[in-house]
């Protein structure tokens, strides 16, 4: 049965705690699921020995951040996603994610998208031969990615139609859409069979998901009527105690 599953970012939430400390902490909260961001600057291994020992899953992490919108760092990028891929198969990963780079001053609108699509056009066959799912991810530039070149996430959608590969979606990342155009429940469920996986946290502030303008529990349960059966990640800083937070955010997601 589809339904939504929670994860945890362990690099937002237990931000200073040691890794297999932070996993053991998640699973103590009844969540199953882990992700993070750069898997080259981890210990593998300690990592791989946490998932077991705990038997977890590790929904996400990120690929290297080269811009995917400057035609001259098409190699670098495709190169590091490379390594990401092997990374992610090593670790079970199913979904790798993946920023795009900042907006280009002297280059137009278009040429940016073009460029943009075409090396994720070159990266597809790459995902698909490996089975993972990359997700790339609109950002607000309004307070903390000020520069960036993918915002909205219509612009995002349209990416996913000409790309056209099962294996490249879009990263939906409530927190950061409120943010830069709001009507996040109208733009999920509208665009489910293009979201690859969801991101979540407060707003104002990033913080716990009860704190802010934003319903989670209306959120969550749109998106559980659809066939969407992917993670949600917990991807905030928690002002209080975060096994409080997130069994809190956890009984949002499951209820």
């Amino acid at each position: 049965m589809p339904g939504l599953k929670p994860s945890v970012c362990i690099d937002a939430v237990f931000e200073d705690v040691p890794k297999a400390e932070a996993i053991a902490k998640v699973k103590s909260c009844g969540i199953d699921a882990f992700e993070f961001w750069g898997w080259w600057d981890k210990d593998l291994a300690e990592i791989e020995d946490a998932k077991a020992k705990y038997d977890m899953q590790i929904a996400s992490c990120c690929t290297k951040f080269v811009s995917l919108v400057d035609p001259a760092t098409r190699r670098e990028y495709l190169d590091g996603l490379a390594e990401s891929i092997e990374a992610a198969k090593r670790l079970d990963c199913p979904t790798i994610i993946s920023q795009v780079g900042d907006f280009r001053e002297d280059v137009s609108h278009e040429e940016q998208h073009d460029c943009l699509v075409e090396g994720l056009r070159e990266a597809a066959p790459m995902l698909e031969q490996a089975g993972v799912v990359l997700v790339f991810e609109p950002l607000n530039d309004l307070i903390d990615h000020v520069g960036y070149y993918l915002v909205r996430s219509e612009q995002a959608f349209a990416i996913v139609d000409h790309v056209d590969s099962p294996n490249v979606k879009v990263v939906f990342d409530i927190y950061h859409q409120q943010i830069s155009e709001g009507n996040v429940t109208r733009n999920v469920l509208e665009n489910i069979d293009r979201i690859g996986h969801l991101h979540a946290a407060g707003n104002p502030g990033r913080n716990e998901l009860t704190r802010g303008e934003l319903n989670y529990a209306e959120i969550f349960s749109a998106i559980r009527g659809t066939d969407y059966d992917g993670y949600v990640g917990l991807e905030y800083w928690p002002l209080e105690d975060p096994e409080a937070g997130l069994k809190q955010a956890k009984s949002l997601v499951v209820a």
